[in-house]
């Protein structure tokens, strides 16, 4: 059985890709598992090495590896190629950081000395969207490898030649036969590769409706699982914010990668005296924006990656306008091949309309206004999910007062919400559980055990 890939930005066979049988599958699992034998007693500067290296190899290989992500689910080249770079720089975090993160932590008790150390858990399995396909993987796999575990990887059918190009830049890079290794399967064998014994944890980046499915699985072997889902980001636009700056970082956050991103601005709540002056200045910049072939250099905004989501996606524009939304700009589906969706501002929209209720993932940009800060607040919580914010304001003191009291896993003060090797980053509610990135994101999947050293003390 092969895996076909459509291009979007013609509707066209790009190619197809082989993916494994049963008995395939739970070879590389096993390999993965003696891999681990080896590799969790390798030292930190050995991992780093190779870290490093992978990441060279990736920014000597840029142009190629990127243009599979512009060929694959259509992300414009300028952003495929930032993406190679920001992978790279992943790994780069972790080689130089890990060993920091994972310190051993001195604790007093009644022991002659008492202390956590963490240690690696085995094989970890990835399982993957297509929407950020490097960075994504390096997300995952970067600090689990670097902490000692070993990788498989199951990424999104639609992206079969960026799995297999991450997967030959760790190969190119010299690390061990079976440490990472890229698991190509159809959906319906995922639960068999979360339920064999060789995998000890499961990563997650997807829909709530299938991070639901898979924590199940991990949770029925109790098995540890880290849950990235999606997401319905609010941005509070003060009156008193910057709003030129906002603006600008508003209309980047919601295009890019033609807004097919869990963390991008998705609902827009404008303070009500700067409400129309603020629309105005998004329609102008949203309608500078270039939509069209993703390998063009002057390209903004590339197709949506597939048929089936475009259609939900003006589906939902439409709902939106039939039960009262202004459309100050796009909506309208255009003719011709790929599947191309222009930029969209909606305003007036109410929390009982879809653009408000459900996930947008395009080019489509809701706003509200909302009469003061209390309002403001209990508007961006009225949502299932929680990864992440945004505040606009010029007093940066209550800014930081507001971020404690919205229900998301990161809050973005006078800035885009991002995610950054560096700092952690998850969701509450439906938007899942567990941290990636930073040193706490490198401690999901690890033992912290503890140890007590006698004689007691006295």
């Amino acid at each position: 059985m092969t895996q076909v890939v459509i291009n979007p930005k013609n509707g066209e066979t790009l190619h197809e890709f082989p993916v494994l049988d049963p008995s395939a599958r739970d070879e590389k699992l096993s390999l993965s598992q003696k891999a681990y034998r080896s590799w969790r007693k390798t030292s930190f500067a050995e991992r780093a090495a190779l870290m490093n290296r992978v990441a060279q190899v990736m920014r000597k290989d840029r142009e190629r590896l990127a243009l599979l992500m512009t060929d694959e689910m259509g992300k414009p080249i300028r952003e495929a190629r930032g993406e190679v770079d920001k992978a790279a720089w992943c790994a780069e975090h972790y080689a130089s950081h890990a060993e920091q993160y994972l310190a051993p932590e001195m604790l007093k008790s009644d022991a002659t000395a008492s202390f956590v150390q963490y240690l690696p858990i085995g094989t970890v399995l990835g399982i993957l969207p297509w929407n950020a396909p490097f960075w994504l993987a390096f997300r995952f796999a970067a600090p689990a490898l670097m902490a000692g575990n070993t990788c498989v990887m199951k990424h999104d059918a639609h992206v079969p030649g960026c799995a297999a190009g991450i997967a030959d830049s760790f190969k190119k890079a010299g690390f061990p036969e079976g440490v990472f290794q890229n698991l190509p399967l159809k959906t319906e064998d995922i639960a068999a590769a979360i339920r064999h014994p060789a995998v000890a944890a499961v990563s997650f980046t997807g829909s709530d409706r299938a991070g639901s499915i898979v924590a199940a699985s991990a949770a029925e072997l109790i098995k540890p699982a880290v849950l990235e889902l999606g997401g319905s980001d609010p941005v509070i636009v003060l009156a008193d914010a910057d709003l030129e700056k906002a603006a600008d970082t508003v209309v980047l956050s919601r295009i890019i990668n033609a807004g097919q991103s869990c963390i991008a601005a998705k609902r827009i709540l404008i303070e009500q005296p700067v409400y129309e002056k603020f629309l105005e200045m998004l329609k102008t910049r949203f309608a500078k924006l270039k939509l069209g072939d993703p390998r063009d250099e002057n390209t903004d905004v590339g197709p949506i990656a597939r048929a089936d989501l475009r259609e939900n996606l003006h589906n939902q524009v439409k709902a939106s306008i039939d039960a009262g939304a202004r459309c100050l700009l796009g909506g309208e589906m255009p003719e011709g091949p790929g599947y191309y969706y222009p930029v969209t501002l909606l305003a007036d929209v109410s929390d009982e309309m879809v653009a408000f209720c459900e996930e947008t993932f395009g080019p489509l940009a809701a706003a509200m206004p909302v009469k003061d800060l209390d309002d403001a607040i209990a508007v961006a919580n009225n949502t299932a999910y929680g990864l992440g914010a945004a505040v606009w304001t010029a007093d940066t003191a209550k800014a930081i007062n507001i971020a404690a009291e919205i229900e998301s896993g990161q809050v973005a003060i006078n800035g885009i919400v991002k995610t950054d090797p560096r700092l952690p980053s998850g969701g509450v509610k439906r938007s899942g559980y567990g941290r990636e990135l930073g040193p706490h994101g490198i401690k999901m999947f690890v033992n912290a055990q503890q140890v007590w050293v006698g004689p007691a003390c006295s």
